[in-house]
């Protein structure tokens, strides 16, 4: 029997499409909202009703409070689920649901007030005699009082802000003199993506693992603990991989940290499903210091509802409608291990800069135990005016071992081709010895992540480009074809490929014996040349100035080279933006003396800021505006390196 008859999800993407499938599985009306430009996204097509809830501009439609309830009004919706980001924690929301008599998936609003000002939260969880990171909090700090405690707290230290989450805002400072410039730069983060500059300092954990308990409360004062999740692979503060169980705790540690997350839950009374997380050192693991608490289902949920073998999304449902939980702490136990990797729109090998576009072609990987929770399909446009996560890849096997040998073969089966992802940069990662050893912390992605990021192209993948537009060039394609191509009147045609900093010249060679195979002969600018036979081509997609294809290697978008950016002049040093965005701070004047590693330009896209910075000491020339929208490739600025360098 369902526990309401409709429920409307106030969020887009995969959670979006991972709530209406547990609805529709318990025979629950789905109802989606979205944004303009959502209005073909996956999860309007796969909601019951779906309602145009504003602008692309979240501020005018997701994280309009009014709005929403409005929709699940005229929609007559009996719940809403805020799922998780925009206004998962928001306790307006939660409060207009309670006067519009619509019951809000999620704590009440008290609970989330208390663990979303960080502050309190810290006071609120010590009074429980859970412990905290030494650190400098308060309502309101000024620059000059953190820094002042800073000295007292010792270097390094982390800025957080005291509202909002999901590693935005946060900063890593090993010196008083990095101090001030991330504090200004935190500020602008957190007022951007959440409203408010309020920020504080916590001391830097030596060898830290990121440990998080997963909770289950009801209003009759039953709360539990579903075990806990590693998160401690993070780049820049947001998590990549996640597993559960984590490799580091015995079993007498977890249960002592989910007894610590069962009381953090309690000191704000709190109902429904959430998550409290701890920073653990390596080398105490016997000592976890409380975070924060999410008042909320995490993006790495998936992984504990493998191990325990409960939905928790249909928990979430029950417990707002005022069921008690169905289990209690000794009925939960953890089978086998689960990990989950985040498929995100960014570049790694251009630092992590996020992208976007049209998926020309997406397929996601099946099998026993491997779940996709997925936000996109073949032709859907990959937006920039939200988070750049697509979908999370999670595997589930009977050890840790064979579940990352689970995970690194599904994510060798996922192909998006027209947007580029991290997804060779995940299978590299979850690759790496140390990863391998469960030898984890916050720290290993920074120290390895240039490494981990470098991927040479190989010499198939660029002949498998040539052949493809020499061909594409030959008979006039202009969709993406996957299917193998013979050869026409093309032979003995180039054409001069380049991938980064590699580039190759890949030549048509006459017709071999075997009929279904190509000739080709690849030869790079600085280094070998050689020629190969080729079978026909896997999956292909053409875009302005080159090719996407997928191999057994991966996929890759290899570019024309005739088609690559130069400075302007020929000479000055361009600063191109790396992701299409919205310029939010320039730090340098037009004209003015620049050192080499200067701040010039900061853009912001998928609610992460990049920062370009003088690569030469010289003379800037500053081309944007703060305000001013640009595109991927875009020059921002240049330098003019100083003749006495």
């Amino acid at each position: 029997m369902a526990v309401f008859d409709s429920v409307l999800i106030a969020n887009r993407g995969e959670i979006a499409v991972r709530v209406i499938r547990t609805l529709d599985r318990l025979g629950i009306r789905s109802i989606a909202v979205y944004s303009d430009a959502d209005a073909d996204a996956m999860h309007v097509r796969a909601a019951s009703a779906a309602i145009r809830i504003g602008p692309a501009d979240a501020r005018r439609s997701y994280l309009d409070v009014e709005a929403v309830v409005r929709a699940a009004r005229d929609a007559g919706a009996q719940a809403i689920h805020p799922g998780y980001g925009f206004l998962a924690e928001s306790a307006a929301l939660a409060r207009a649901c309670r006067s519009a008599g619509i019951a809000f998936i999620g704590p009440p609003p008290e609970a989330i007030e208390t663990m979303g000002d960080k502050v309190r939260a810290r006071a609120a969880v010590e009074k429980r005699g859970v412990a905290t990171v030494p650190g400098v909090a308060g309502p309101a700090l000024d620059d000059a009082t953190l820094v002042a405690g800073a000295e007292r707290v010792g270097f390094p230290v982390l800025v957080k802000p005291a509202l909002g989450g999901g590693g935005k805002g946060m900063h890593r400072v090993d010196d008083p003199a990095g101090l001030p410039g991330a504090l200004a730069q935190a500020r602008r983060e957190s007022t951007a993506a959440f409203g408010d500059d309020t920020l504080f300092l916590e001391r830097f954990v030596t060898n830290p693992r990121h440990i998080e308990v997963q909770i289950l409360a009801d209003e009759h004062g039953n709360v539990i603990h579903l075990g806990e999740r590693e998160c401690s692979l993070q780049r820049r503060h947001q998590k990549v991989v996640e597993e559960a169980p984590s490799p580091l705790l015995t079993e007498e540690q977890r249960e002592r940290i989910g007894q610590a997350a069962c009381e953090t839950a309690r000191a704000v009374g709190y109902v429904g499903a959430g998550t409290v997380e701890f920073i653990v050192s390596g080398d105490h693991p016997d000592e976890p210091f409380f975070m924060e608490m999410n008042t909320r289902l995490q993006v790495e949920h998936p992984v504990t509802e493998a191990v325990v073998g409960i939905d928790l999304v249909e928990q979430q449902l029950r417990v707002a409608a005022g069921e008690q939980l169905d289990r209690a702490q000794e009925d939960v136990r953890i089978t086998g291990h689960a990990i989950e990797a985040r498929i995100y729109a960014e570049d790694p090998a251009a630092g992590f800069a996020p992208t976007g576009g049209e998926a020309l072609l997406v397929e996601w990987p099946e099998g026993d135990g491997v779940r996709v929770d997925a936000g996109i399909a073949s032709g859907d446009v990959v937006s920039t005016h939200y988070d750049p996560m697509l979908a999370k890849v999670i595997a589930h096997a009977a050890t840790r071992g064979a579940a990352l040998e689970r995970l690194d073969a599904a994510l060798a089966d996922t192909r998006v081709l027209g947007v580029m992802t991290n997804v060779a940069f995940l299978r590299a990662l979850v690759a790496d010895p140390e990863v391998r050893a469960g030898r984890l912390d916050t720290g290993l992605i920074d120290r390895h992540g240039e490494r981990l990021a470098r991927i040479d192209v190989p010499d198939d993948v660029f002949a498998q480009a040539g052949r493809a537009l020499i061909e594409r060039g030959a008979r006039g394609v202009r969709a993406w074809d996957p299917d193998g191509w013979r050869i026409g009147g093309a032979v003995g045609s180039s054409v001069r490929l380049r991938d980064g900093a590699a580039i190759a010249t890949v030549t048509m060679l006459p017709a071999s014996a075997a009929a279904s195979s190509v000739a080709v002969r690849v030869a790079r600018e600085r280094g070998t040349s050689q020629s190969r036979l080729l079978a026909d081509p896997v999956a292909v997609a053409f875009a302005p100035g080159g090719v996407w294809l997928s191999t057994a290697d991966g996929t890759w978008f290899v570019e024309e080279a005739r088609n690559a950016r130069r400075g302007r002049a020929g000479q000055d040093p361009a600063l191109a933006s790396p992701m299409p965005g919205t310029v939010v701070a320039v730090h340098a004047a037009d004209g003015g003396e620049v050192a080499a590693g200067d701040a010039l330009v900061s853009i912001e896209a998928m609610k992460m800021e990049h920062v370009l910075r003088a690569p030469v000491a010289g003379v800037a020339s500053i081309d944007v505006r703060v305000g001013d929208r640009v595109s991927r490739g875009q020059d921002v600025a240049a330098v003019r390196e100083s003749e006495e360098s």
